[in-house]
């Protein structure tokens, strides 16, 4: 059996987010919870929303206090300011992190016995859809606009909390490029890479459906044709469109058939490390993918097709190969790091991981829920030896 969960409505293109009165005005919705980070406040891209919520007359309160990997406290702090504003609707304004803020706070607040935000790891047992959330993407990477996960950092464990739940889905989604263009060059690598792993481990995960193979083949199309463009110059409109045209259907897919160990790699450098989600994956993928290449020849020959690479005279291994090093290719022109050891502290040249860390590492990988996505099953000690290869 195949399930697709999906945004009511979603839209898409430069200056979308002019629809947002219209959508407000039929659903009733006077009193917007904004939930968005500190960098897109002061850099205007905020204020692009706020802008139309004032043209039609609708009320508003921002709330900024968001990490990139965003905390239990993170939740905490925007559940306690929504509830003294007491919206209708929750706006979401960012990537990952401000979206899945929302979407946690969303699950709570109709869900008040999950409060403590651990108990929504997994697949929890909520019994009421989310509050409703509209979201308004300004990477093009997690696509948390239009997925039923979100993930949240748990600081005193030291892991990431990955939570599904089919109720927090955004009601609606834009992608307006307007308001990806202010987007860092390096940000743009690591959140479109991110994309094309969501794609490239929704294609070969074991859950994978022909609904899902059509989406994620044609979003690692979208994503090598554009990528490039969008990170040598973030105001290429076309370029940014087709990343966010990119990544939105490689969620519409993952989100509904899974994930891989790309992921429950990345998690933990997140989690214990801080790394940026979409730098972790990025530099995951290719060691990954090696590993994984003798259960799944076949779709990573369709992969290398659908990055442009021409497979004609290829052996079926060659072309899998070809997949791989294309993705390397990629990876080197925009800048992605290679090695784990090529990471730093922030503001210093010091090592950011050791070592000695890789065990605690693979430990906390194989226990996380997108390893059962894998396409290979795996174990402790090959996850572990993928860290030291990836060191």
């Amino acid at each position: 059996m195949a399930r697709m969960v999906l945004n009511e409505t979603s839209y898409f293109g430069a200056g979308c987010r002019k629809e947002l009165p219209a959508e407000l005005k039929k659903r009733k919705m006077k009193k917007a919870f904004i939930v968005s980070d500190a960098d897109l406040y002061k850099f205007g891209v905020v204020k692009k929303v706020t802008d139309v919520l004032d043209g039609c007359g609708t009320d508003y309160y921002v709330f900024t206090d968001v990490k990139p990997n965003p905390t239990i406290a993170n939740v905490h702090a925007a559940l306690e300011a929504f509830n003294k504003f007491s919206p209708d609707v929750i706006v979401a304004i960012g990537g990952g992190s401000a979206i899945d803020t929302a979407k946690a706070v969303g699950v709570i607040a109709t869900n008040p016995n999950f409060a403590d935000v651990k108990s929504l790891e997994g697949v929890a047992p909520t019994e009421n859809k989310a509050f409703p959330i509209i979201a308004f993407a300004t990477t093009s990477g997690t696509a948390a606009e239009v997925t039923i996960n979100y993930v949240i950092t748990d600081e005193e464990a030291g892991r990431k909390l990955v939570c599904v739940d089919p109720g927090d889905i955004p009601i609606i989604a834009f992608n307006d490029a307007d308001m990806m263009v202010s987007m860092p060059k390096g940000l743009t690598a690591a959140t479109g890479m991110d994309a094309l792993t969501h794609a490239i481990e929704g294609y070969i995960t074991p859950g994978a459906n022909p609904i899902s193979d059509l989406l994620c083949w044609n979003s690692i199309k979208l994503i090598s044709e554009n990528l490039r463009a969008a990170v040598k110059d973030g105001s290429d409109i076309t370029a940014r469109e087709g990343m966010a045209y990119g990544s939105y259907v490689a969620g519409m897919a993952f989100s509904n058939v899974g994930l891989g160990i790309v992921h429950s790699m990345a998690h933990p450098l997140g989690a214990r490390f801080d790394v940026p989600h979409g730098v972790a994956n990025a530099l995951l993928l290719p060691f990954v993918m090696e590993y994984n290449k003798p259960a799944c020849v076949k779709k990573f020959g369709d992969i290398a097709r659908a990055m442009g690479v021409s497979v004609i005279g290829l052996t079926e291994e060659e072309a899998a190969q070809a997949a791989i090093e294309e993705v390397k290719k990629l990876s080197l022109d925009i800048g992605i790091p290679q090695k784990l050891k090529d990471l730093k502290k922030r503001g210093t040249d010091e090592t950011l991981i050791l070592p000695q860390d890789l065990k605690q590492l693979a430990e906390d990988a194989f226990i996380d829920p997108c390893t059962g996505g894998n396409p290979r099953k795996t174990s402790v000690k090959e996850i572990l030896e993928l860290y030291k290869t990836a060191y």
